[in-house]
């Protein structure tokens, strides 16, 4: 995002200068962080983004909570929408929200606390209904981030039956640097690079015996997995370079096979590897420019059009040497 500018929305009751907003300005040096304080009273707050939008024409918007509803609101866009409260005034009211709130972070007008009333219940209410009416116009240009441990905030379901890109990560509803990190900046490289039409040499690594330890777990792949040492970290390492896929087989015949390694690269994978996993018992018909493999002779992989990298092996004993071997290589 070099050169660019974002504009982030935050949550309720929140600032512009929260966490998050630092965050982001600090991993992402040069790219310009917009961060405004939105107005209390969504009647205020939409023309105002609107407005921001129009004369600042962002490359990017990311809102979290309240904010990501906002960032629905702002068609157009390409956005991120981080845990959004598409039906705000029902959470207000489910977490005995009215009455006077205290600003989590310092406002810029000074202001540290607001009054939540039935008056800005209903207009919240009203600023919801408008949510949804131009996702056919930019679908793809939508990303959702749902956090599996929310217990504020849950409208993935909603969101899933809008838009296509929607991403469960391993986090709660407020975002912390590890989050930012691991999950939300993965789909912003994927939008810059969509963005730039930019192509990655593409590396599919293999899931059993490779990122997954089934050697210790009976041979097939369950939610007691364990990951190889070292695999989760290398799989993040070379998604910032490469376009990694995992590549996993199951058997014909069992379909629970299928849906436990698309849960397996949920939990242990994450957002990097969300819509990167193929699975085929014809390893050697799938295209990549490389493909890490423990037991290349296995699923016809000796036919593999590209470079096999076999783990495991005297050059190649540990992830830390992948790593090093495609570091390298720098893309290429």
């Amino acid at each position: 995002m070099a050169g660019k500018k974002i504009l982030y929305l935050h949550g309720f009751a929140s600032s512009g200068q929260n966490g998050t907003a630092r965050t982001l300005a600090t991993l992402l040096p040069e790219t310009e962080i917009i961060s405004p304080d939105i107005p209390v009273n969504p009647q205020d707050a939409l023309p105002f983004l609107e407005e921001l939008c129009r004369e600042r024409k962002p490359d990017l918007i990311i809102g979290t909570s309240m904010g990501a509803m906002y960032g629905e609101l702002l068609s157009g866009y390409w956005r991120i929408l981080v845990n959004p409260a598409f039906q705000l005034a029902d959470t207000l009211l489910k977490n005995n929200g009215l009455g006077r709130q205290e600003f989590h972070n310092p406002r810029q007008d000074g202001e540290t606390s607001f009054l939540v009333n039935k008056v800005l219940i209903e207009a919240f209410r009203e600023c919801s209904s408008q949510c949804f009416a131009h996702c056919g116009e930019d679908a793809e240009k939508v990303w959702g981030l749902f956090g599996i441990h929310d217990s504020m905030v849950d409208c993935f379901g909603l969101f899933e039956s809008h838009y296509p890109n929607a991403i469960r990560f391993d986090g709660e509803h407020y975002l912390n640097d590890r989050i930012v990190l691991h999950s939300l900046m993965p789909v912003i490289q994927r939008i810059d690079d969509i963005q730039e039409g930019r192509t990655r040499k593409t590396i599919l690594i293999g899931l059993d015996d490779t990122l997954a330890d089934t050697r210790h777990s009976g041979g097939r792949l369950s939610g007691e997995t364990e990951a190889e040492n070292g695999a989760v970290k290398a799989f993040r390492k070379l998604s910032e370079s490469y376009d990694c896929h995992v590549l996993g087989s199951a058997r014909y015949n069992h379909p629970e096979e299928w849906s436990a390694q698309v849960a397996w690269t949920e939990e242990k994978l994450g957002v990097h590897a969300w819509n990167r996993l193929i699975l085929s018992d014809r390893k050697d018909m799938v295209i990549g420019d490389y493909l890490i493999e423990r037991y290349p002779q296995s699923h016809h992989v000796e036919d593999f059009m590209g470079t096999v990298i076999e783990y495991g092996s005297e050059t190649f004993r540990t992830w830390d040497d992948i790593i090093e071997f495609f570091g390298r290589l720098a893309g290429q």
